[in-house]
């Protein structure tokens, strides 16, 4: 009976830390500049989860792998139900804060990684750069996307190959790559939908089932390429842990630490202006109540010290709190 007893306390932690993990996955795909990925490395349950859906593709299961997959899909698949409409909220009314937030988040995750990376080889350095470099570019040529209007079945699904890679790889948004294809706030809105469909809205008790079938045309064809992108690109990524550790670790790494490029945090919505082009709509006097939020136009500002000061304690927070998700039973979260 005392043999049992760490198996099942190693479980009971593997399944804690892949709920966390899978919490912080699911807040991470509902916004631009920050991967779910990431957060499954920051939670030290990321080469587990890769394996674990490796190992169920091919038809072989073990119980550590079960317990993982349900644990950070579950946890995942609620927090992006639920939160769906509060995160673009808040990313969209309270930008800054956010990102200075994700910052932290996301630079947690490179103490863990770093250690998986040791000893550092010149393979890994290369992979590094090239991660970085990728970041960069991502960065540098984001664009605000096309309208997201009469989105098919076919664009869906290449929605879904987009989000489910930003799941998987670390340092790669999702939301970068739907913002791209235009698919962000559409994709984001149905969820919302789906959620009020389900679970009622508001002070209006019980399930919509008109509201939940308009949203399934868009999630069915989403969640076939999210399906249909984790099961190869983890599988991939299996293959070149397997085969050449030290250049995949060292681009994790890369891309880890290229993520924060991208989540420059004093930027704020400018409001349209009559004359100018905005979502591939001339902006008018007549329309310009039409163009939502989020729809308008970043630009940076010059922050306050009271701003710095307040980005750079969201960034400490941040930073603790990978920092202690990654601490939380260290011992083989991946399991063997």
């Amino acid at each position: 009976m005392r043999d049992s007893e760490p198996i099942t306390a190693s479980k009971t932690i593997l399944a804690i830390r892949g709920a966390i993990g899978g919490c912080l996955m699911g807040l991470a795909n509902l916004v631009p500049g920050i991967s779910g990925g990431t957060m499954l490395l920051a939670a030290g349950v990321y080469p587990g989860f890769i394996s674990a859906i490796a190992e169920i593709t091919t038809l072989r299961f073990r119980l550590r792998s079960a317990i993982l997959l349900i644990s950070v899909v579950g946890s995942a698949a609620l927090a992006i139900l639920l939160l769906a409409g509060s995160v673009k909220d808040l990313v969209v009314d309270h930008r800054w804060m956010m990102y200075s937030l994700f910052i932290g988040l996301t630079l947690g995750g490179v103490p863990l990684v770093y250690r998986m990376s040791r000893p550092i080889t010149a393979s890994t350095l290369l992979g590094v750069g090239g991660g970085f470099a990728v970041m960069l570019v991502m960065a540098i040529t984001r664009g605000a996307g096309s309208d997201g209007d009469g989105a098919n079945g076919v664009l869906l699904f290449a929605s879904g190959l987009a989000a489910s890679a930003a799941m998987i790889l670390p340092g790669i948004s999702g939301g970068y790559l739907l913002l791209l294809l235009g698919q962000y706030e559409a994709i984001l809105g149905t969820v919302d939908q789906l959620k009020r469909g389900l679970l009622g809205d508001g002070a209006a008790a019980g399930s919509d089932f008109a509201l939940v079938l308009d949203a399934l045309s868009v999630v069915i064809p989403l969640g076939l390429g999210i399906a249909a992108g984790v099961v190869g690109v983890s599988n991939l990524l299996q293959w070149l842990l397997k085969r050449y550790e030290k250049a995949t670790l060292g681009t994790l790494l890369g891309l880890l630490l290229g993520a924060v490029v991208g989540l420059w945090p004093f930027q704020t919505p400018r409001p349209p202006v009559p004359g100018e082009t905005l979502k591939g709509r001339i902006v008018r006097i007549e329309n310009l109540a039409e163009f939502e939020r989020e729809d308008w136009q970043l630009v940076s500002f010059e922050p306050s010290g009271r701003e710095m000061a307040t980005a750079a304690g969201l960034i400490a927070i941040g930073f603790g709190g990978t920092l202690l998700v990654g601490r939380l039973g260290r011992q083989d979260p991946a399991g063997a």
